[in-house]
């Protein structure tokens, strides 16, 4: 039998592991194994004495499209979201930095991902979209880390409105830590500086600036679940994601 081709690139090279979401048949969603995989990178890195640093990144024009709507179409409702609150805080939990790096777009759930990372850096061709009010969803479970680093007013406006925006503005509302014109190069800059710290100081550091966001998971994730669990269940959902795999406008589209 040939083995299945990993959905997450995995490598370790001077202290750093870099997972690379590489899913290009549906845009890097997270399905139940791009999940799986990217956890148990995740955990290997951080048992791994040798590695200071993360850096998540991800192959072609998609960062992360969001939930495997082919997955959220069938499958018990909880699933998916209980899923993402656990690679999510699995990303809070990791005691190594963890940078993420996009360069394409990223969507709904993929943004979950970046506001889990410690640092967030958006080259030019980034662009990110809370699209889940277009599908008769909302970004409960992302805003478990987002809504502690978002500019309150601007959550407001792109969460009820879907608009895309620039790696600009996604800096300027507290979604990335920066827009830069070559990812590449800032990211360098950035694993240089950790590599100069001890292992214990940037666990314990990486503890006090995540200390709002654990809060926010303490508190409010079974309650997040369980209103992403009833909004991926509900018939409006339902036809909202059916149309986007049909390609064709919901009903209530005007």
């Amino acid at each position: 039998m040939t083995p299945e081709v990993p959905l997450v690139r995995i490598s370790t090279a001077d202290a750093v592991t870099t997972l690379e979401l590489d899913s290009p048949h549906n845009r890097n969603a997270l399905s139940t194994r791009l999940m799986a995989e990217l956890a148990k990178g995740l955990a290997d890195a951080a048992a791994d004495p040798a590695v200071r640093a993360v850096v998540l990144g991800h192959t072609g024009k998609v960062f992360c499209a969001g939930a495997d709507l082919s997955e959220a179409t069938g499958a018990d409702p909880t699933v998916g979201p209980r899923g993402l609150v656990d690679i999510q805080r699995a990303v809070i939990d990791c005691p190594k930095p963890v940078i993420a790096v996009v360069n394409g777009a990223a969507r709904a759930g993929g943004l979950g991902l970046l506001g889990a990372a410690d640092i967030a850096i958006a080259g030019p061709l980034s662009s990110f979209a809370f699209t889940e009010v277009r599908l008769g969803l909302a970004p409960a479970v992302i805003s478990l880390p987002l809504r502690p680093k978002l500019d309150p007013r601007a959550a407001s406006r792109y969460y009820l409105t879907g608009e895309v925006f620039q790696a600009a503005e996604a800096a300027r509302i507290g979604l990335v830590t920066e827009a830069v014109e070559d990812p590449e190069a800032t990211l360098k800059t950035v694993l240089d500086a950790i590599r100069l710290g001890s292992p214990q100081g940037l666990a314990e550091s990486k503890r006090l600036t995540n200390a709002d966001v654990v809060a926010s998971f303490e508190r409010d994730a079974d309650e997040r679940v369980a209103q992403s669990a009833r909004l991926f269940g509900s018939p409006e959902a339902q036809e909202g994601m059916r149309s986007f795999l049909e390609r064709r406008p919901a009903r209530w589209a005007q």
